[in-house]
């Protein structure tokens, strides 16, 4: 299958966790909610170099551990694309209601539009390469598509993380402006 392809199957993935999202009670997140305003204040009294370091490094890790993790019947990055879409829309639902929607658009669209690009890029790429290494194990004739699949899907992963440093400049600079 192309990238493409998987690009779209990475997409279909974020949007049924969205719909799920959307559908989740309010209340169900809250203590979540409270750790992560904990989380929020621990953060607060650190220089922006070191949030912005924590934030990337983060964002890298998921990518990269999904991609490795992708083997195993590809259940990392169907887990991170269904959870992130899940995630986003139960927490943007909450802080429309205990705020405005244009107060959870300045909190999301400034570093989003960098940040899910790279998560779909990044895991569609795992899920490519995850899927023809299954099916490498199977089918002998598609053991010689691996190296290559590896390539080029290092490439894509690469991609995304390009696309995670301006998505956590803007998170860690400029997001911060816009919700105070």
């Amino acid at each position: 299958m192309s990238y493409k392809r998987w690009i779209v199957v990475a997409i279909l993935l974020f949007g049924a966790g969205i719909l799920v999202g959307l559908a989740t009670p309010s209340g169900f997140l809250s203590e979540y909610i409270a750790d992560l305003e904990e989380l929020a204040e621990l953060l607060v009294p650190m220089p922006q170099s070191t949030i912005f370091g924590v934030i990337l490094i983060n964002n890298v890790l998921v990518l990269l551990t999904s991609f490795i993790l992708s083997p195993f019947f590809c259940l990392v990055p169907i887990l991170a694309l269904t959870i992130n879409g899940w995630f986003l829309a139960a927490i943007t639902t909450i802080v429309i209601q205990e705020e405005s929607i244009g107060f959870a658009l300045a909190g999301l669209l400034p570093h989003g539009v960098f940040e899910i690009p790279a998560l779909i890029l990044g895991e569609a790429a795992a899920l490519s390469f995850g899927a023809i290494l299954i099916v490498s194990l199977f089918r002998k004739e598609k053991r010689s598509l691996v190296l290559p699949s590896l390539k080029q899907n290092l490439r894509y992963l690469i991609l995304a993380w390009l696309l995670l440093v301006p998505a956590a400049i803007i998170e860690t600079y400029i997001t911060p402006l816009f919700l105070s």
